[in-house]
């Protein structure tokens, strides 16, 4: 291993042209850490919307929290993983972990073993996009056969891996996205899609269990009426307003909720059960050289891509 390594880095928020590869000395796990030598990281929106505005960071920072890679060293008091073993996971969220980089350091307890039948470019789209889902499906609203569940931007890059979770415990999935994407979302289980170009969901959907909203904004409102009664609304897009998701759902008497996704191994040891059985796969919209990280955020801030985006280190 090199003494240093090569890291995109912000001095200061903005658009993509902030994004700067830079080299720094490579980082040290700490105890009970381990040091993954990274071969592929994915690209989310919380990624571009932390470069633009920050949210709960101030630069300099670092940005960047799904990684795919070797591990190559193991800090005292690590015993789950060795040296050599390939893993994926989304270490420190939301502090930063500098995830578009050739070298990450995080909790052992925050990655689980790649699954084996991804390479490390598919494994990256995974973490966390699909713990979101999950999480919000799985760990909150508890999804089970016969669930209906609306899953808004059906397409994305929460929204198809979301589809899959759905469908692999045994709910009827509706989704909204542009008819040019319906064929692949019912290829992946979609069992009704909507046109939001052209048809209205909030006329066309009613009595669902579940909605998962991954837009924000005003379809939050529009899609109260979709449930039913004592139906959960999960917020993703603003999981600090919580109180107000809940307030609303209240209103026609049904349930409101948030979530922030978390570091979480058992949930990704769970996900990688999945995609060995068949049951989940990320799609790959594009993947772009760590050089090239203000052109991936590019890319991804135009709302035209399906599945995600992946740098390659």
């Amino acid at each position: 291993m090199t003494e240093n390594m090569r890291v995109v880095h912000q001095e200061s928020l903005g658009g993509p042209e902030v994004l700067r590869l830079i080299e720094t000395e490579r980082p040290a796990p700490e105890p009970t850490e381990i040091l993954v030598e990274v071969r592929a990281a994915g690209v989310n929106p919380v990624d571009w919307k932390v470069r633009q505005e920050g949210r709960w960071l101030t630069p300099p920072f670092a940005v960047g929290w799904d990684v795919s890679g070797v591990v190559a060293a193991v800090a005292p008091g690590e015993s789950r993983l060795s040296v050599g073993d390939e893993v994926y996971g989304m270490p420190r969220f939301p502090a930063p972990a500098g995830g578009y980089a050739e070298y990450v350091t995080g909790p052992s307890r925050h990655f689980a073993l790649k699954p084996k039948s991804l390479d490390h470019v598919a494994a990256a789209a995974l973490p966390l996009a699909a713990l979101t889902a999950w999480q919000a499906l799985v760990d909150v609203a508890q999804v089970g056969a016969g669930h209906r569940v609306l899953i808004h931007a059906a397409a994305g890059g929460v929204g198809h891996l979301a589809v899959q979770i759905a469908k692999a415990h045994g709910a009827y999935v509706i989704g909204t996205a542009s008819a040019a994407k319906h064929d692949v979302l019912h290829e992946l289980g979609a069992d009704e899609l909507i046109d939001y170009t052209v048809q209205d969901f909030a006329e066309l959907v009613r009595d669902v269990d579940v909605v998962l909203d991954l837009i924000g904004g005003e379809y939050e409102d529009r899609s109260l009426p979709t449930l039913r009664p004592g139906g959960l609304l999960i917020n993703v897009v603003n999981p600090f307003d919580v109180e107000q998701t809940a307030t609303k759902a209240a209103a026609v008497g049904a349930r409101g909720t948030a979530v922030l996704v978390a570091p979480d191994h058992v949930a990704l040891e769970r996900i990688a059960a999945l995609v060995e059985e068949g049951k989940l796969r990320p799609l790959i919209a594009a993947t772009f050289p760590l050089e090239k990280a203000a052109k991936a955020h590019e890319l991804g801030e135009s709302s035209r891509t399906t599945g995600k985006i992946v740098l390659t280190t």
